[in-house]
């Protein structure tokens, strides 16, 4: 520190310089990444979405995303050159339920940005005055720290920010599943309830999807998404497959399958459902008598692993106190 203090005053800069200098470094990396994000729309796309489409639950969920082209400009510093690796993102983000048209652009400028910004924050912090230091209270966490602590804590902000996001967002995914797949069966048992009823499949859907909106979000998120799209002319073979796909549940798969096959063979769709649900319950109480089952396994493993060296104490103890009697 009393080196980089040494070298600002030959160069007469303070060490308000250099705040101002990361500052301004931090600000023109956030500015233009934004700009690039939150820039204009494509032609094709402008083109596309002449007309308004009705939110549904007050979510956007931007189904004329356009094409996902190559980024341009400064963009190239975050966003990766290859469709492949573009492509592999854009479905973890989709699995994840962000759905936005720049949600790639997004996510690697805010990688980028926050992998930025907090190295630079840490050595601001470091290169304020002794006095504001002690007026934040942060002097004593920063007296002792050497320039090897300080490049490994610039490292490791570095790595958090980096790769942080991508912790995230696997997090999000897989708590989302977990959602999806604990709230299909009550979503499958009102669809079935509103065919019933009366409703067509489409209607009740939508139905089902309005009625879960507050209590299960994520399926309700994915029915709504299926039927604008089936209003928007997709194929409903293409609609619910990709709804399979992008939920990554197996169980929405199967329900995807069921649909299609009813549709195709001409069965009644509300009998198909209520035989998958059974289906469906039936495998679920076997996975968890399957859990059950394999319970005591691993608790002999824990339950040896904590006893058995009471077992050999209690066991060679008094060996081992006549041993001490005889030849101590």
């Amino acid at each position: 520190m009393e080196s980089l203090l040494d070298l600002l005053a030959n160069l007469n800069l303070s060490a308000n310089h250099l705040v101002l200098g990361g500052i301004g470094l931090s600000a023109f990396f956030v500015v233009f990444g934004l700009a690039g994000v939150f820039g204009g729309k494509d032609t094709a796309v402008r083109r596309m979405q002449g007309g308004t489409l009705v939110q549904a639950h007050g979510t956007d969920f931007d189904l004329v995303q356009g094409d996902n082209s190559d980024p341009h400009g400064l963009l190239q510093a975050f966003v990766p050159s290859s469709r492949e690796e573009r492509s592999k993102i854009g479905k973890l983000l989709r699995r994840a339920g962000i759905q936005g048209k720049n949600a790639i652009r997004s996510y690697y400028a805010f990688r980028s940005i926050v992998g930025i910004t907090l190295p630079v924050l840490f050595v601001a912090v470091l290169a304020l005055p002794a006095e504001v230091q002690v007026q934040l209270n942060i002097a004593h966490l920063l007296q002792n720290i050497t320039w090897l602590n300080t490049l490994q804590i610039v490292t490791a902000l570095m790595l958090l920010g980096f790769y942080g996001p991508s912790v995230w967002l696997r997090m999000r995914i897989r708590k989302r599943k977990q959602a999806i797949e604990h709230s299909l069966p009550n979503a499958l048992d009102l669809l079935q309830v509103a065919m019933e009823a009366g409703l067509g499949f489409d209607a009740a859907m939508i139905r089902v999807s309005h009625e879960l909106a507050q209590a299960a979000p994520e399926i309700s998120q994915e029915f709504m998404i299926l039927q604008l799209e089936l209003q928007a002319g997709k194929e409903r073979q293409a609609a619910f497959l990709d709804m399979a796909e992008r939920t990554g549940v197996e169980e929405v798969s199967s329900f995807a399958n069921v649909i299609l096959q009813a549709n195709q063979y001409g069965t009644t769709v509300s009998k198909a459902l209520r035989r998958f649900s059974s289906d469906m319950r039936q495998s679920r109480e076997l996975r968890a008598q399957e859990k059950a089952n394999r319970l005591p396994v691993q608790m002999s493993a824990v339950m040896a692993l904590c006893m058995m060296p009471v077992l050999l104490l209690i066991c060679l103890a008094p060996m081992l106190i006549r041993w001490i009697n005889m030849f101590g």
